[in-house]
C-alpha cells in the first residue's frame, strides 16, 4: 500500500503436547490448532516445530551470539495501541499477543515444517531483505483508517490461506523500527494465534552472515 512518505514456550509445553496427540478423542487435551485431531500430522508438527524452537532458545541461553542488539533491552513498555510517528527509534521489548525471535530462534523455524510465513513491512525503497518473505511497503503504519486496516487483514489472510493458527513472522529493519511492532500487534488483535516478531529484522539477519535476496513490493 503506497500513500506517500515513508512471549514463550517452555518444556512443559512440549511435554503437555505429546501426551495429547496420543490421548484420542475420549480425553481432554491440549488444542494445537483448529479442527485437528489429537493424533493427527498437524498435532505433531506442532510439537516438532515448538521443540525446535525449544533448541534455539537453549543455545541463546547458553551465550550463544545475537545480532546488531537484537536483545538490546531500553526498558520501554508496550504502548496501548499503534505507534503512529517516529517509527524508526527504540522498540519494546515484546508485544502483546506475539512472540519475539532471535536470528538463531528464526533459522530454526525456517529448517522446520511448517514453514512460518515471512512479512517484510519496511517503507521504503526496495531493500535486501530475508529470503522467501513478502514484502508489504506501509504495511507497518500506525495511524490506518478503517479501510486500510481492513485491507490488511483481508491481505494477511490471503497470504494465510485463511488459516489464523498459521506462523506469520514481522519484521522490518531492525530493534529501532517500530513497523513490524505495529504490523505484529495488528495481527494478533486480528485473530492470529502464532504471530512472531523478528525484532533484530533485516540487520541482524544480515550481521549474522546470513544470504538476502531484493523483494517485490506485493501490492496490496
Amino acid at each position: 500500500m503506497y500513500r506517500g512518505g515513508i512471549g514463550g514456550v517452555g518444556p512443559g509445553f512440549a511435554a503437555m503436547s505429546s501426551e495429547s496427540c496420543s490421548r484420542g478423542k475420549s480425553g481432554s487435551r491440549l488444542k494445537l490448532d483448529s479442527g485437528s485431531d489429537p493424533g493427527s500430522g498437524a498435532c505433531w508438527r506442532a510439537i516438532v516445530f515448538t521443540l525446535l524452537l525449544l533448541g534455539a532458545s537453549a543455545l541463546a541461553a547458553q551465550g550463544a551470539e545475537s545480532y546488531a542488539e537484537e536483545d538490546r533491552s531500553w526498558g520501554i513498555a508496550p504502548p496501548p495501541g499503534y505507534r503512529a510517528k517516529d517509527y524508526h527509534a527504540p522498540t519494546p521489548d515484546s508485544v502483546p499477543g506475539a512472540r519475539v525471535v532471535t536470528t538463531l530462534e528464526l533459522k530454526a523455524m525456517l529448517e522446520s515444517e511448517p514453514r512460518p510465513f515471512l512479512i517484510d513491512v519496511l517503507s521504503g525503497p526496495a531493500h535486501p531483505t530475508v529470503p522467501g518473505s513478502i514484502w508489504l511497503h506501509n504495511g507497518g503504519l500506525g495511524d490506518f483508517d478503517a479501510a486500510e486496516e481492513k485491507r490488511f487483514l483481508d491481505t494477511l489472510a490471503r497470504l494465510a490461506g485463511h488459516d489464523r493458527v498459521r506462523h506469520l513472522v514481522f519484521f522490518c529493519s531492525g530493534v529501532r523500527c517500530w513497523l513490524s511492532y505495529n504490523a505484529a500487534l495488528r495481527a494478533a488483535r486480528g485473530g492470529y494465534t502464532n504471530v512472531y516478531w523478528y525484532r533484530g529484522g533485516i540487520e541482524a539477519w544480515r550481521a549474522a552472515g546470513l544470504p538476502t535476496f531484493t523483494a517485490d513490493n506485493f501490492q496490496w
